[in-house]
Parts: structure tokens; sequence; C-alpha cells
């Protein structure tokens, strides 16, 4: 909202200083001390409101050190991370953006599917939450309202460099005249040199039609969102770990969003340029202010837990986020945390069911699943299981951002 008045003050009244808000290193600053200041100053006040309501985390006895103790924490702190990214975004963003929107849209909608689980969680005392079927549901129509938006809109383009002649003394207008826009289902794909996929080529040329081509997108992109989602999901089981991992995704998904939405970077990168994707530095400058800023508050020993109402919104951000900037490709590698604690999981219950029904006793892989949880059963602290997961997710967002130039 913000950004739209100064845009009519400096277009209108020439207002003094209203100009910067034309730039998105600014305004992606701002974005950043608004939600750090939302999460921490206001982040205060909620906690001790979800006390005095006693809306506690309701633990179950796994055998884990300190894990009893936690009991009664407040939870649904994931709202205090809502305000925080979304505050900001609306107040900063340029709001007729469609890929604002798009990210506008996923964070409540996710943000919703967390807060109803949570909700039936704590005030029904039903320890199982929303049931996995009705999640998947939730996750399976934002995933279709994605895929439609970033499919259907003519605004959601890309644009290939035409002609390498440098024009001398060129305006920033006729430099970009050099790049042809088109529509497309192209992604990049990580350490290959022109390193596009086309989704079109996964459908005969006798099948080739719109409704076709949308519909394998958006299986694709329900995948992504519920894969992520849940993966974040499963991640939040120790103080800050889902937290801090999703930050450090987030400052890697600013840079590439700040790059594939300037034609000079992307020129100089060779990657693909996105018309009117950089405005998403916005977005994802609030989302990395939101982790931080909870993390005063969720760091060991936690004084609240953001829940589902966090986790689910933070995995289906990420997910929507990359999608959008035509980085899925690289969830793997960036996301490596969420998908071995993914894995962790399912190896786990596969190899528990198949050797329950090969040998009459079911066996495990892991001491325990997550993964973080085999690692507390070993003895070892959570604060340096987190920290040791930090690392290996900076390590991975490094690997991911070095994809830029490493083919």
């Amino acid at each position: 909202m913000l950004y739209h008045l100064f845009e009519y003050l400096d277009k209108h009244m020439h207002f003094p200083g209203s100009g910067l808000f034309h730039y998105l290193s600014f305004r992606a600053a701002l974005s950043i001390l608004i939600s750090l200041t939302i999460s921490m100053v206001f982040g205060k006040n909620l906690i001790r409101m979800l006390r005095k309501k006693q809306v506690g985390e309701t633990i179950r006895d796994l055998g884990l050190d300190g894990q009893m103790q936690k009991a009664g924490t407040p939870t649904m702190g994931g709202l205090i991370i809502l305000a925080a990214i979304l505050v900001p975004t609306l107040l900063l963003a340029d709001l007729t953006n469609i890929y604002i929107q798009t990210m506008i849209i996923a964070t409540i909608w996710l943000g919703l599917i967390g807060f109803l689980d949570d909700y039936i969680k704590v005030f029904k005392k039903n320890k199982e939450g929303l049931a996995g079927k009705s999640k998947i549901v939730g996750q399976i129509g934002v995933g279709i309202i994605v895929a439609s938006m970033l499919y259907w809109n003519p605004a959601v383009t890309i644009k290939e460099k035409v002609s390498d002649v440098q024009i001398q003394n060129a305006t920033p207008d006729q430099q970009e005249m050099q790049w042809e826009e088109e529509k497309s289902l192209k992604t990049t794909i990580p350490f290959i040199k022109d390193n596009e996929f086309d989704y079109a080529w996964l459908v005969p040329d006798s099948m080739e039609s719109p409704w076709v081509l949308w519909g394998v997108f958006a299986v694709i992109v329900i995948f992504i969102v519920t894969a992520v989602s849940n993966g974040a999901n499963i991640t939040d089981g120790i103080d800050g770990l889902a937290t801090g991992t999703s930050a450090i995704i987030g400052i890697t998904l600013a840079i590439f969003a700040y790059v594939s939405g300037n034609y000079i970077f992307a020129d100089y990168l060779n990657v693909m340029y996105i018309p009117h994707s950089g405005e998403l530095t916005v977005f994802i400058a609030a989302f990395v202010g939101a982790c931080v800023g909870f993390l005063w508050y969720n760091s060991f020993p936690a004084q609240v837990f953001m829940g589902d109402t966090g986790s689910l919104a933070l995995g289906g951000i990420i997910a929507t986020f990359s999608i959008a900037i035509r980085k899925e490709l690289l969830i793997p590698v960036l996301c490596g945390i969420f998908l071995i604690e993914n894995l962790s999981v399912m190896l786990q219950v596969g190899y528990f069911k198949y050797t329950k029904k090969k040998y009459g006793e079911g066996r495990r892989i892991f001491l325990m699943s997550p993964l973080h949880h085999h690692y507390q059963r070993k003895g070892m602290h959570e604060a340096k299981i987190v920290s040791r997961f930090w690392i290996i997710g900076i390590m991975l967002a490094v690997l991911t951002i070095i994809t830029l130039k490493v083919r």
C-alpha cells in the first residue's frame, strides 16, 4: 500500500524522497526491518496471550531427554511468522504484481490449513489434529491455484536474449528490447549448460493443448508444494531447526529472485530472465526477517512453537516461490535438510513394515525418525543438532548459489 502511495506521490506530486520506493533494494531492506520488528516486538505480546489462554503444546513421551519439560509451551506461534511476512508485503510490495498475489494467496491458504490443524489439537483436545486426507486436499487445492495463476496469467512470461550486439549509449529500454518475450513452461536444470527444461516436452505433440499442459504443470506444482510443506512440517521437531533452516533457504531464494528479475544480471550470469519476478525480493525479505525474528523466541529453549500454522506455511512458501522463479529443480539441493528428514521417515516406516512382514518383527534403520530424533537418542543435545543442521543447510545453500555459474 505504501508502495502505491509513494508511487502516486512521486508521479503526480513529485514528493521529495518518494522515488526511493522504486528501488527494490530499499524496499527489501525496509521489509526485513519491519518483519523483524513485528516478530520480535509483537511476538512477545502474542506469546503472553497464548499463555493466558493456555494454548500449550501437548507432548507425547518419546523417551527423549528434556522432552516432557516442553509440555505446555505456547504453540500456534506461526501466527507471528504469518503476520511478519504479510504486513511488510502488503505495505511495500507492488500488489498488482501476479507473483506477489500468488505468494500472498499461498501463504494465507497454507497458514489456514496449519491453523485449523493446531486449533483441533489445542481446543478440541484431539492429538491427531486435522485428518491427513484433509491436509492433502488443502495442499492439492493451493497447488491448483498456484498452477492456474502462473500458467494462465499473461504477465507470467520469460525473456530470452535474441541479440548479443551491444548498442552504444543504449538506454535501459533499448537494452531490454534485445530480449524476446514468450509464454513458456521452461524451468532451470542445475549444473547443466544451456540449462532449461520445458514441461511441454512431457506431453506428446498429438495431445498438446493448453488444458493438457496446464494439467501436467498442476500435477508437478501439487507434488512440489505438498512435498516441501510436509518436509518443513516434519523438520519442525526441535527448537529452532525448521525456522533457521527456512531463513537460510530464504536468503538463497532472495538472491535468485533478484538475479532472475534483472536483465543485466540475468544476461551476465546467463540465467533465465523472468520479467517482474524481482518484486518477489520484497516478499522473501519479509520471509527471512520473520524467520530470524521468530528465532528470538524459538531458539533453545523455545518460548513458543510455530505449530503447523507456521511449518506448513514455511514449506509451502518455499515451494511456491521456487516454482515462480523457475528454480524448483534446485529444491532437492537447497532444501536438502527437509528432504533428508522426509526420507528418514519414509525409510524408517517402509523398512519397519517390510521386516515385520518378512521376519515377523519390525526392524528399524534409525533409533528414531525423523533424523533429528535419531541424534537425540544417541545423546546429542538438541542445540548442537540444530547448529550442525544449520551448517549443513548453509553448505547446501552455497552449493545452490554456485549453480548460477558452475554448469
